[in-house]
């Protein structure tokens, strides 16, 4: 699936190719071909989405709970919602970790966004923990704690470099 929330709005069709009908796709392939078990990874974002990523995978969940409910089926179909995965393809730090070793600036869309972070540890550990407790139908939910301002994260890793935020090495907010 698409996970990049702006690459996501500048390519709505696609996401919604990919994140929504992929995953119709690859669900109706499974239940052809008689697979015990489905698990959909899903994030976060889908929570009431005001994002177009958010909302391809809100449809997607929405598939499964559909078939779920018609309970005419024999796979067990379960869904993950995950948070920012720390150190995945396209997370916040290793980008913001590029741009401070470039010397800035750090961007940030706006002063007051918030995310939810996990380990890849947690990630895995929730698959498996929810591959293991499914009996069908279901949606797993990390308890990711408190969910951390972007800008403090940006002031942290600035620091955490050497440097002085917005002396040394400036913030920009991209909108």
């Amino acid at each position: 699936a698409h996970k990049h929330v702006s690459l996501m709005e500048h390519q709505p069709g696609e996401a919604f190719r990919n994140n929504t009908l992929g995953t119709i796709s690859v669900v109706d392939m499974a239940l052809r071909y008689g697979v015990e078990h489905f698990l959909l990874v899903s994030t976060d974002k889908a929570v009431n989405p005001t994002s177009v990523m958010g909302v391809t995978k809100r449809m997607a969940e929405i598939y499964l709970q559909s078939l779920t409910a018609a309970n005419d089926i024999q796979m067990k179909l379960m869904t993950v919602r995950f948070g920012n995965v720390l150190g995945s393809s396209g997370s916040v730090v290793p980008i913001f970790e590029k741009q401070i070793d470039d010397g800035g600036p750090v961007t940030v869309s706006d002063p007051e966004v918030t995310r939810f972070f996990m380990t890849i540890p947690d990630a895995v550990g929730l698959i498996l923990q929810a591959a293991s407790l499914s009996k069908g139908g279901e949606m797993f939910v990390l308890d990711m704690g408190k969910s951390v301002k972007i800008i403090d994260l940006a002031h942290q890793l600035i620091e955490l470099h050497g440097y002085k935020p917005d002396e040394d090495i400036e913030i920009v907010f991209t909108g």
